[in-house]
């Protein structure tokens, strides 16, 4: 799918995002996916997953399942100006909501300021906290992580 289409949908409701790249025998997304939107293209768990946004719900379980941390939830319904990004995050201490973020790229470069809205870290995770920070929606297409 390409980046336009990715944005048209979390535009209308929250969707995965997957950037995995490697072909490795990993299916755990599409194990714990509900709605059967994850599929592999090549037809076997060597291949790269693939999703199908229509079926997406935005849940986010697929988060906290990734061994490779290649997935995250982009949501542009939160307000106007402002969208919500969910990723996984392994550190301690885990950050709280409310607390002020500085938001990074990929390349771990500053891009804006963000807000933390939600941290979700349930057994059930396997010690893979959900962190989802509230930022600008110009940014939601570059932002991967955060610092404080």
């Amino acid at each position: 799918m390409a980046c336009s289409e990715v944005k048209k949908v979390y535009m209308e409701h929250p969707v995965a995002v997957i950037e995995c790249f490697e072909e490795i025998p990993c299916n755990p997304c599409q194990t714990c996916c509900k709605q059967h939107a994850i599929t592999f293209s090549g037809g076997t768990i060597n291949s790269t997953p693939k999703l199908d946004a229509s079926r997406c719900t935005g849940c986010g379980l697929c988060i906290a399942t990734c061994p490779g941390q290649a997935i995250f939830v982009l949501d542009g319904t939160f307000s106007e100006t402002e969208g919500l990004v969910s990723i996984p995050y392994e550190f301690l201490p885990l950050p709280q909501k409310g607390q002020a973020v500085d938001v990074m790229n990929r390349d771990g470069q500053v891009i804006c300021r963000g807000e933390i809205h939600r941290v979700l870290n349930p057994a059930s995770f396997n010690s893979t906290a959900v962190v989802t920070m509230r930022i600008p929606k110009e940014y939601m297409d570059q932002a991967r992580s955060f610092r404080y």
